[in-house]
């Protein structure tokens, strides 16, 4: 890939060293510095969530010693958001507050928060805020996913999220104010709507949790894995409803397809995300979901001067698209650095691949299931549960910290993960 900028302000692949010519050593101080920030590659990182944070930290302990590149990173909030473990800030657990500016310090990244507002793919430029425009080279896109409160009339307005740590929050302060008895609705039978409900039941016994989905919980586990998993649910009080649809959500009730009604004073609605219309209105080709197609290196296959990540990204490997997940999330963004880094060096990215290998799904504080993967994310035999499980999780669910950390002394650190073998490899032409 070239990353030479269209325009002439972008430094080409490999331009470790600018030789001034005749005409460069007559320059004023002033010209002379302008010649030099021309030579400067800007990448900007958009979204500090697990890949978007693994990509500047890798990037940034990558290139720190070159001064003719810049990393910026851009998110709205200073703190980082542990989404693996929100279902606990909606109970009103207290989490450490995680800086990504003090994670940052050493690596050279400069941190910019607002909103990223605009993205325009023909002058490669970012508006942030409305007010602020951020020029790039190479463009890491990493705005992921949230709750998709758009797909049901009511939802919006009606019931609660976890796309956030201040959307968690304001559960949390819900779940307090009912007092002897409530219903809490969870909307999504999938493992973030059983993590919630189980971790509410838990917190809040004094509440009726009703899971209502599609599918049942546990659906893509193997038959004795799902079966714990429900079985706890069970012990802990939650009412599960699987084969329904939720088509409407009221101030006080769930509006079922074929007409029933389950009143509900509280709703938390998982059932869906949506990713940022950013990506498509800048011109970026996406895919049914708004996801930013790639080729196998990660770059957009409209726009190779821009990567994709996490869960905007729609990554194809074998076994079909990636689903949106930190265990797949992190490497992406660390993928995504190491290519970067290699076409500032004149190389060629190396083909991505990622694969499996575990569903950690915690029922409380004391509970979990653990089901392990083939690369294809289909379920092996083997599954842990109980105790163990959920000490496994835990671990899970604090790794990205330390992982960052360790990246910034050892960068090659974080390149480890499952490739996947025969379930990876794409032997079709893209």
């Amino acid at each position: 890939m070239s990353t030479q900028h269209e325009t002439g302000t972008g430094a080409g692949a490999g331009a470790d060293v600018a030789i001034p010519s005749q005409s460069t050593a007559r320059q004023t101080p002033t010209q002379k510095a302008a010649t030099h920030q021309k030579a400067v590659h800007r990448v900007l990182i958009l979204g500090a969530g697990y890949a978007g944070m693994a990509a500047a930290i890798q990037l940034g302990a990558r290139v720190a010693a070159r001064e003719d590149v810049q990393v910026t990173l851009v998110n709205a909030q200073e703190r980082f958001t542990e989404r693996l473990r929100l279902h606990m800030t909606a109970t009103g657990q207290q989490l450490a507050e995680l800086s990504i500016q003090e994670l940052l310090e050493g690596t050279g990244v400069r941190f910019v928060r607002g909103w990223v507002t605009a993205v325009d793919a023909d002058t490669r430029t970012v508006r942030v805020d409305d007010d602020q425009v951020l020029p790039y080279d190479t463009l890491v896109y990493g705005l992921g996913s949230v709750a998709d409160t758009a797909a049901v009339p009511g939802v919006e307005e009606h019931a609660y999220t976890l796309s956030s740590a201040q959307d968690a929050e304001v559960l949390a302060g819900r779940l307090v104010q009912p007092h002897g008895s409530g219903t809490v609705v969870v909307a999504g039978s999938g493992l973030t709507g059983v993590e919630a409900a189980a971790e509410i039941a838990e917190r809040h016994p004094e509440l009726n949790v009703v899971l209502l989905g599609r599918q049942e919980p546990g659906a893509a586990m193997n038959p004795k894995a799902k079966a714990y998993l429900q079985g706890v649910l069970h012990r802990l009080g939650v009412r599960v409803r699987s084969g329904v649809e939720v088509v409407e959500v009221l101030p006080d009730a769930v509006e079922l397809a074929g007409g029933e009604s389950i009143r509900a004073d509280a709703v938390l609605w998982t059932s869906g995300t949506r990713v940022s219309p950013l990506a498509a209105a800048a011109g970026l080709t996406v895919d049914a979901h708004g996801r930013i197609v790639t080729d196998v290196a990660l770059r957009s296959v409209s726009h190779p001067d821009v990567y994709a990540v996490g869960d905007a990204a729609a990554i194809r490997q074998g076994y079909g698209v990636m689903h949106g997940t930190c265990q797949g999330g992190m490497p992406t963004g660390v993928h995504a650095a190491v290519s970067i880094a290699r076409a500032l060096k004149g190389k060629q990215p190396k083909p991505f691949r990622f694969g499996y290998y575990h569903t950690p799904v915690s029922l409380g504080r004391h509970e979990a299931v653990v089901q392990f993967t083939h690369p294809d994310d289909s379920p092996r035999r083997l599954y842990l549960t109980g105790r163990l499980a959920a000490r496994y999780k835990e671990t899970v669910s604090a790794s990205p910290w330390p992982t960052y950390g360790r990246m910034k002394k050892m960068p090659a650190s974080g390149a480890f993960w499952p490739r996947g073998g025969r379930f990876t490899r794409i032997r079709e032409a893209r």
